[in-house]
């Protein structure tokens, strides 16, 4: 799903308190319990039942209070203790008091009753056992930064965000390891429109990071009967896939405006699918990813579902309407129009030639029409399927 915008870095508190994280930090965790025979007290595996018995589960702190941090918050929340940090007082009061988040997911949503949220940064930052990155790209590091004073060592930082830094084009998990280095970083990213999984819809999602066994347990946290989490080592695929596939949602939703048939969607994009796999392979990333969850996955949906905040862009784009003024009249990011010009650098550093997204970063950064980059897309040249270099 594409990134909360309640977080901006500018607002994370610079006053830090501590406090008492609260009991449910205590709380021991189902899965280390065993379930085998009663074993007689002389017997030595009974010290380690006993020792593993009392593990507490671990405290999840999700930083960001938009639909999606939200989403991930109350998954969290139904697995073990989980804190939200939100930047609103309002919105804190709500999830608190209502269990509801009315301004990012409306008031049929109900969150569970074990989630709480907070607007005090360091009670979070104190708390966490792992950090779910709900912020934008553009405040991503900021709030990293004010975490670095407080986080204990080692602690694990998942990251929500499907974008990219700009004026240096890092990813997430960079980011993390400048800021934050010796804590593991990683990704959880699939097609994953938020009110659809907050209202239980079945869903999947792939969490990416280096060290597998770490993975496992960490996935753990994130799934429910109707959510899936799966796991992978390849975290530069997962976050390309993720930045790239907002960027062809754009030129789909464009398509949509223009009027364009089932056919020529379903062309725009399963050649999306090729130019996100080509780049990504050249930086480092595993091809079937792009094919997976991440990739194609949520690219069908992003590309679709009339909740996507890209495709509502393109659609905008087609309608007339400069992108400022589109992006003024959002209250959540659409992270492909940041993603737009930093493809286009790393399809000239690669050598590479990407059709679609040059003719995205067209409309959006040099004033080309939609007609313009459906009319561009259409003078390319097809040639080999997979190893040719146009559309």
């Amino acid at each position: 799903m594409e990134t909360d915008t309640d977080t901006p870095a500018s607002n994370v508190p610079t006053h830090h308190r501590t406090r008492n994280c609260g009991s449910d930090a205590a709380i021991f965790a189902p899965a280390l319990r065993s379930s085998a025979k009663p074993r007689s007290a002389a017997h030595p595996g009974n010290t380690l039942i006993a020792m593993a018995s009392a593990q507490r589960e671990p405290k999840v702190v999700v930083l960001g209070g938009g639909s999606w941090g939200t989403t991930v918050a109350s998954i969290c929340a139904r697995r073990g203790p989980t804190l939200q940090w939100v930047r609103s007082e309002e919105t804190a009061k709500d999830i608190n008091d209502n269990h509801r988040n009315s301004r990012y997911l409306g008031d049929e949503v109900a969150l569970p009753e074990g989630l709480r949220a907070t607007n005090d940064f360091s009670e979070a930052a104190n708390c966490a056992d792992v950090i779910v990155m709900g912020v934008p790209s553009h405040g991503f590091r900021g709030v990293l930064q004010e975490l670095a004073k407080e986080l204990r060592p080692w602690v694990p930082v998942v990251s929500l965000v499907k974008g990219l830094e700009q004026g240096t084009n890092m990813r997430m998990s960079q980011i993390v390891d400048e800021v934050l280095p010796g804590h593991p970083a990683g990704i959880l990213a699939g097609p994953n429109i938020a009110r659809e999984v907050a209202e239980g819809y079945a869903a999947a999602a792939v969490l990416a990071m280096p060290d597998q066994h770490l993975a496992a347990k960490l996935a753990e946290l994130f799934r429910t009967k109707r959510f899936r989490t799966y796991t992978t080592d390849d975290v530069i695929g997962v976050e390309m896939a993720g930045a790239l596939k907002n960027v062809y949602a754009i030129s789909v939703g464009m398509g949509y405006s223009l009027g364009i048939g089932e056919n020529t969607r379903a062309m725009v994009m399963a050649r999306a699918v090729r130019e996100m796999s080509k780049l990504g392979e050249a930086m480092g990333g595993h091809r079937d990813t792009f094919a997976g969850l991440a990739g194609m996955g949520d690219l069908i949906v992003t590309c679709t579902s009339q909740r996507s905040r890209n495709r509502h862009v393109g659609e905008q784009l087609g309608a007339g309407k400069k992108i400022d003024e589109i992006i003024a009249s959002m209250n959540q990011v659409a992270e492909g129009v940041k993603a737009a010009s930093v493809i286009m650098e790393f399809a000239e550093k690669y050598g590479l030639n990407m059709p679609i997204a040059r003719e995205v970063d067209g409309v959006i950064n040099h004033g080309a029409t939609v007609e313009d980059a459906y009319r561009g897309l259409a003078a390319e040249k097809p040639g080999h399927e997979v190893h040719g270099s146009g559309f």
